[in-house]
């Protein structure tokens, strides 16, 4: 037999669809299959802990594999739509597998602001207060949002800072030139960073102005290529650029 187990969080849940995805070409091996549905991170767990055998553990049926092939291939998908359509099909055979993808659609730019979720989160965290950047990168709690890990919410600050039009200010500057491999240095400069939202920010937050109106995108959502002239957004709904 053998166990899948796989944390709540969208990335997990992302590793779980593509392993399931890989068994399509597999289908002599589902019978070994069993999936742990698991709603709490693995990592904190102490490995003593006595209710690892109360975790409910699933049967994969030929059916549940091709919900999970068809998720995966929507993620890779060149626009979101079909991502979008799936979290409307019929995902009971993976109960945590839907809220992953909400959490990740709610990751596009949201319409009126021009922001993903964790960038308006970090965003309202620094306009209430948060000077420093230790609480945004790691802890969880304050941040609510468990798409990015911490080395990436430091990117999203820096697309934050240092595009044209600004909405945080007091980022370190020479973040803008260390090396992305060097760890030490980059967290040095996060550190001494004393962030402030500037008064872009302010209209950002308050959804009078859109940050894209005014700084470059150029990034990937799954097989999306997100560009100021390919911009799929979240409304809660998704609008076509």
């Amino acid at each position: 037999m053998i166990e899948l187990w796989f944390d709540p969080d969208p990335n997990d849940q992302l590793q779980l669809i593509w392993v399931l995805d890989q068994f399509h070409a597999q289908p002599d091996m589902l019978a070994k299959l069993k999936l742990r549905l698991v709603g709490f991170s693995l990592l904190t767990m102490d490995p003593a802990w006595r209710g690892w055998n109360e975790v409910p553990l699933a049967n994969i049926r030929p059916a549940d594999i091709e919900t999970a092939s068809m998720c995966w291939q929507a993620y890779r998908a060149t626009t979101p739509e079909a991502c979008f359509d799936a979290v409307h099909r019929d995902l009971s055979a993976f109960p945590l597998l839907r809220p992953a993808l909400l959490d990740l659609l709610c990751e596009l730019p949201w319409s009126g602001s021009g922001l993903g979720a964790t960038e308006i989160r970090l965003l309202e965290l620094i306009a209430a207060g948060f000077m420093g950047t230790n609480a945004l990168l790691y802890l969880r709690g304050f941040r609510q949002r468990g798409v990015f890990n911490d080395m990436e919410i430091g990117g999203l600050l820096e697309g934050l800072a240092h595009g044209p039009r600004p909405v945080i200010a007091g980022l370190d500057d020479d973040l803008r030139v260390i090396e992305p491999g060097n760890a030490r240095a980059r967290l040095e400069a996060y550190q001494r960073s004393r962030l402030s939202i500037t008064e872009f920010g302010k209209a950002v937050l308050a959804h009078e102005a859109d940050f894209t109106d005014h700084n470059p995108i150029n990034r990937w959502w799954g097989g999306t290529h997100l560009t100021n002239d390919n911009l799929w957004r979240w409304a809660p709904a998704l609008t076509k650029p």
